[in-house]
């Protein structure tokens, strides 16, 4: 996709000519040779980064098919065979110096049952003007604010069921709010610590290139 003297680009340019971010044709003898240097450098750069992403893919997918392997091989010592989605699990190396955690997460969502509960604190709220706590109410509206998706905040709307209010319209809602509470998938994830010195405590082993 890339030579030296060639324009890293994917699209498709007479000879002698490049071609620019809004598709126009520039003679290459035009090109300013810093632009071209720079033009090399991203090319060499990113050719490298799919790469490493490709490998960095394919090790993800060994680990997580070797992980469940061995746990399933793990469970036949017992004489038990383990089905459906498998959870978390943490393994150690035996001198204990590292470890392997693989997490299972829930992603979560609510369904049409949740404009009922809003419907419902809002009248608790109506009528619970004078006497209602300002900060249960700037709690309320912030947990039923929606983010740039549109999508409100799982947490912040389950933390309303910490409160307990004898209001049976409150509690209507809450009930409300549980039942609108849906699984829509997982997301897993797989994370390698080493300890720290003698101690019982545990540093990550970073794949992030930010935190590397």
């Amino acid at each position: 996709m890339s030579t030296k003297n060639k324009q890293f680009t994917e699209a498709t340019a007479p000879e002698g000519y490049w071609i620019d971010a809004k598709g126009v044709l520039t003679p290459e003898g035009l090109i300013k040779d810093i632009d071209k240097s720079r033009d090399a450098l991203v090319g060499e750069i990113i050719l490298k980064a799919i790469s490493l992403n490709k490998v960095m893919a394919e090790f993800k997918q060994s680990i997580f098919a070797d992980i469940a392997a061995f746990v399933d091989l793990s469970a036949n010592e017992y004489n038990v065979k383990l089905g459906g989605k498998k959870g978390n699990v943490t393994l150690y190396a035996f001198d204990g110096r590292y470890k392997i955690q693989r997490a299972i997460a829930d992603r979560l969502a609510f369904d049409e049952r949740l404009q009922a509960a809003k419907a419902l604190i809002d009248e608790c709220l109506t009528d619970w003007t004078e006497g209602a706590k300002p900060e249960l109410q700037v709690l309320i509206n912030r947990a039923f604010s929606t983010d740039k998706e549109g999508e409100v905040s799982t947490s912040a709307v389950l933390a309303l069921r910490r409160y307990d209010i004898a209001d049976t319209r409150w509690q209507l809602a809450m009930k409300a709010i549980g039942e609108a509470l849906q699984v829509i998938g997982s997301s897993a994830y797989v994370r390698f610590y080493e300890r720290i010195g003698d101690s019982d405590q545990y540093k990550p082993i970073s794949l992030d290139m930010s935190a590397v």
